[in-house]
């Protein structure tokens, strides 16, 4: 090194050398990193956090009939465009009742993902399901499916009664073909047709002594699917409650052009404090789109639901929650929000998969 580089005590004064742009340095990425364009509509948002959940089947339908329709009257001016149930709003949320709640749906979720597919831009190879795509597949159902499942007969007339687009929660699904039980929601159009299914893909097994043990796949079966679908707002990702915790779900929906997250689920008083509220923002901030979260309220006894339903914009910014109590929860979802979000921070257009895979392929 030169004396006029050198300062005091030998050591050098020179900032340090800017690399050489080279392929050693900074690699070039010859798959382009560009996700589908969002779809996204101005979407006005209803959570009903339903307590009450027991025994009683028919009363559990009953109530979540009623509170959805009280969520359209007492909208704010402008009404509501979505309503949203949480997890297994039919039925007791306990492995040793799953069985006895559940029904048939006929066939339905096969004739749901016929729907059509997407394949992800940067290369991409796989083509992925896309229910209700474009809005042209949505399902009328069956009378077999009507005659087997009273929470599907339930949920569709609801649906048209209240003219929304309605996320039935979940409900305990049995194949009959199969006798697997799933924990699926159902998404539905405002005339009563079916245009999504989700049959949860990762199974709530956990074991945190001292407070909880819960093993879903005693009794449930996991999906097999990664569920995006279409409708009159634009283009959703659904998911359900332990399916959160997963990022790679959430970007594979993100990047097929997802402007929200759907979850319904059912988070307890042990996991709910640690992670429900930190979960939803990290999928926000990760794929910067809206995520929402429907829970059950608390209930006296039984499975200690969190509660705390919440809408969290793509900043990661929470701009809805409640309590543990049963209420309903408004929102909006505004397009222009994601946009600004992706522009001062365009992190969709930044991921690195010369170095990383793209989940979405």
């Amino acid at each position: 090194m030169s004396e006029e580089n050198r300062g005091a005590g030998g050591r050098s004064t020179l900032a340090p050398r800017a690399p050489a742009q080279s392929t050693a340095w900074f690699p070039r990425c010859d798959m382009p990193s560009t996700p589908l364009p969002f779809s996204l509509q101005t979407t006005r948002l209803a959570l009903v956090q339903l307590g009450q959940i027991g025994a009683d089947k028919a009363f559990n339908l009953q109530h979540a009939r009623s509170s959805v329709l009280r969520a359209v009257k007492e909208a704010p001016q402008g009404g509501v465009d979505m309503v949203m149930l949480p997890e297994c709003f039919n039925s007791p949320y306990s492995v040793d009742q799953f069985r006895n709640y559940a029904e048939s749906f006929s066939g339905l979720y096969e004739q749901v993902k016929r729907g059509g597919t997407e394949v992800a831009k940067n290369g991409g190879q796989r083509a992925w399901p896309i229910d209700n795509l474009h809005n042209e597949h949505a399902v009328t159902l069956s009378q077999a499916a009507l005659d087997a499942s009273p929470s599907l007969r339930m949920l569709s007339a609801l649906a048209q009664e209240a003219g929304v687009i309605l996320v039935g929660g979940s409900l305990p699904e049995l194949d009959p073909a199969t006798d697997r039980i799933y924990n699926t929601s159902c998404v539905f159009d405002s005339q009563g047709r079916v245009i999504s299914l989700h049959r949860k893909l990762h199974l709530f097994d956990i074991d945190i002594p001292g407070k909880m043990t819960f093993q879903e796949s005693q009794t449930l079966t996991g999906g097999d699917r990664v569920t995006v679908f279409d409708c009159a707002h634009g283009r959703f990702g659904l998911g359900i409650c332990y399916d959160m915790r997963f990022p790679e779900s959430a970007q594979i929906a993100a990047r097929l052009g997802a402007g929200a997250l759907l979850y319904p689920g059912a988070f307890n008083t042990t996991t709910g404090p640690l992670a429900w509220e930190l979960l939803l923002r990290a999928r926000a901030v990760d794929n910067q789109v809206y995520t929402v979260g429907c829970s059950p309220a608390r209930p006296a006894e039984g499975y200690p639901a969190w509660g705390h339903s919440s809408v969290v914009d793509p900043l990661a910014i929470v701009v809805e929650t409640c309590d543990e109590k049963e209420t309903i929860l408004y929102a909006t979802l505004q397009p222009e929000r994601v946009t600004e979000v992706r522009t001062h921070v365009p992190i969709s257009m930044q991921r690195r998969f010369d170095v990383y895979p793209n989940v979405a392929h």
